[in-house]
């Protein structure tokens, strides 16, 4: 596609490894032609754990790992931010944690993890506020906390992308967006997700809108979708452990094709945004869920990941957006001819 925007296709891999290996996300997603992958859950052979878990040996098995496949990590798929504000009991399993300390240890883990990856970006999430509350109370403590964790991340030369999900503070495009503003950091950017708004029941053209609003501070987009087998009562609290109609991109209730058109204008001022703070483009991150999702993760399988990637590229050639995918002349560069 000849001077088409372009964007730099990647996903979670740990969606494609039935047992979460590391040999098979990345077996998975070299035969599928991709060259970065985000990093979330994986086994090297102590069992699968978050990235936040990794020991040092294990970091260097992956390193040594993902070089034979041929592979580098756009982004670290941590849970920075899926933690209480306050030290409430509201009936959710959410923890608390003090924090200083969440910023001494967490945060300052989360950085490290990137340098080791060699990667720019952190992905992470805006706080739960207790149950039942309404979150435009707790914007002050959310933009001071975030405020502090894109400092971090700043002096450590990391972008920290602040994704949309249902029952934190930023729970839609809307609350996110005015966090994005308040903050005002260089090294905050936000992370669009259009099948975490579908679940809260808003409308495609609701989601659009939510779209044109985080637009300002967009930093990438996760790329799932969802139908929704009945109406959804806006504003409640929502079971993620309950969702179970993930579809791909190019058929789901978010109309991904009209994002997608959007968000084509915005390609070319943002991948130099991006490039001036050493990222290297505009990532699509797949994370499809297609055999299932929950509150920290999801699961679509090696076949699944096929299918959501495919769906993926329609969206993209329908809108006129360039991306690439491994072919012959990469095999051959790698071996040398």
């Amino acid at each position: 596609m000849p001077n088409a925007p372009r964007v730099i296709l990647t996903g979670f891999a740990d969606e494609a490894a039935n047992q979460k290996t590391a040999v098979q996300q990345f077996a998975a997603f070299a035969a599928l032609g991709l060259q970065y992958y985000s990093i979330r859950f994986i086994d090297v052979g102590d069992g699968v754990k978050n990235v936040m878990k990794l020991t040092r040996a294990e970091i260097q098995k992956i390193r040594a790992l993902q070089g034979e496949y041929g592979l580098s990590v756009s982004s670290l798929g941590s849970p920075i931010g899926k933690v209480k504000l306050k030290n409430v009991e509201d009936g959710t399993k959410n923890v608390f944690v003090p924090f200083k300390r969440y910023l001494a240890n967490d945060v300052k883990k989360a950085c490290d993890l990137a340098h080791a990856f060699e990667t720019k970006l952190i992905r992470g999430f805006s706080f739960y506020h207790p149950r039942g509350e309404d979150p435009r109370g707790h914007l002050p403590q959310v933009v001071d906390q975030l405020g502090q964790i894109a400092e971090v991340c700043h002096r450590s030369d990391l972008t920290f992308g602040l994704e949309v999900e249902a029952n934190l503070v930023g729970g839609d495009g809307f609350h996110l967006a005015e966090i994005y503003r308040q903050v005002n950091h260089p090294a905050l950017v936000l992370v669009f997700d259009a099948a975490n708004l579908i679940v809260q029941g808003f409308s495609p053209a609701e989601v659009l809108e939510q779209f044109r609003a985080m637009a300002p501070g967009l930093g990438w987009m996760h790329v799932k979708d969802y139908r929704n087998p009945r109406p959804v009562a806006k504003g409640g609290h929502i079971d993620e452990d309950a969702l179970h109609h993930f579809v791909p991109a190019d058929e789901g209730d978010a109309a991904h094709e009209a994002i997608f058109r959007e968000f084509r204008t915005l390609l070319p001022e943002l991948e130099g945004k991006l490039q001036r703070r050493g990222i290297p483009g505009v990532f699509v991150d797949l994370e499809p869920h297609l055999k299932g999702g929950g509150q920290f993760g999801g699961f679509s399988g090696p076949d699944g990941m096929g299918v959501a990637l495919r769906a993926l590229c329609r969206v993209l050639d329908y809108a006129r957006i360039g991306y690439h995918l491994r072919d012959f002349e990469d095999i051959k560069a790698a071996r040398g001819f």
